[in-house]
């Protein structure tokens, strides 16, 4: 599995968070210096290598494309 742009938000100064937020037993979220740039739920069937490749695209759609993704506040 390539998670490139996890990767890259990683070695720079990002960060990538995985776990409970709130009443949401499992996201995953990542975010730069300046701004979250996506919020995801993870699905009842879905597994945790679905999850981050579903990030690392959402991270690829913030950067590039200036789209959010934001599962958690709808």
């Amino acid at each position: 599995m390539k998670l490139e742009n996890i990767e890259m938000l990683i070695d720079g100064s990002g960060e990538v968070t995985i776990g409970r937020t709130g009443p949401v037993r499992c996201a995953a979220t990542a975010s730069d210096e300046d701004q979250c740039l996506a919020m995801l739920v993870r699905q009842p069937e879905e597994s945790l290598g679905d999850l981050l490749t579903r990030l690392d695209r959402a991270i690829a759609d913030a950067v590039e494309d200036q789209i959010f993704a934001d599962e958690i506040n709808g």
